[in-house]
């Protein structure tokens, strides 16, 4: 009786299995590298229901991130609610269009519903208002936001992006009065690294860099 298979066959489940391990490894070596906010979210800018131009407000016209922001420095980050729309659009633009939305929340009272452009996850401690007093600025995280008309992200906010910071906190810091002002220099850019390591040590500046310093 002729053999139904070569004896080369008997090779074929491992080949077969060899194949697969490689494929498995290509494909989690793929993922890994790209499936990050590096990739995902950088440039992520969502339409919001409301539209809104940091570059006009912020940029042109002077306001101070703490106006719409204003528990930035001492509590979180909050979104503006139609309130601080309407301080100056009770006067200014009072029957456009672009801002029927605003004007519905504050005579009803229901929220904007505005998109998250920068979402930290669940796990993730983070708080405005301990980088802000240390020196770090709006710009470090959220990019140059008085020149965008439309939010969009700039930085991937991911673990090593935090840690690049916290292990040289130097390198980012900015002084005082410099940290609202989104086209000033970081002190290092201005006066020099050793200016800025003396900021940090006088500042007692030193971010955590384990585990429990972020994820609590």
């Amino acid at each position: 009786m002729p053999k139904l298979f070569q004896k080369s066959a008997n090779k074929l489940p491992l080949q077969i299995t060899v194949y697969l391990c490689v494929v498995a490894c290509i494909a989690t070596a793929g993922v890994d590298y790209y499936m990050t906010p590096k990739y995902t979210r950088v440039g992520y800018a969502p339409i919001q229901p409301v539209p809104f131009s940091h570059a006009k407000h912020v940029g042109e016209l002077g306001l101070d991130c703490r106006y719409c922001h204003n528990t930035i420095v001492t509590a979180g980050a909050a979104v503006p609610t139609s309130q601080t729309c309407m301080n100056c659009h009770s006067q200014i633009k009072t029957t456009s269009p672009a801002l029927a939305a605003v004007r519905e929340s504050f005579q009803t009272g229901k929220p904007i519903p505005w998109v998250h452009v920068h979402v930290m996850y669940s796990f993730v401690y983070f708080d405005h208002s301990i980088h802000l007093n240390r020196g770090i600025s709006c710009v470090e995280c959220h990019g140059k936001v008085n020149e965008m008309d439309v939010v969009t992200q700039k930085k991937p906010m991911s673990m090593a992006f935090c840690l690049d910071c916290h292990r040289a906190p130097a390198e980012h810091v900015r002084a005082n009065g410099d940290i609202f002002n989104l086209d000033s220099q970081t002190i290092a850019a201005a006066h020099g690294l050793d200016a800025a390591r003396k900021f940090v040590s006088e500042r007692n500046i030193n971010p955590p860099q384990s585990c429990s310093g972020c994820h609590r």
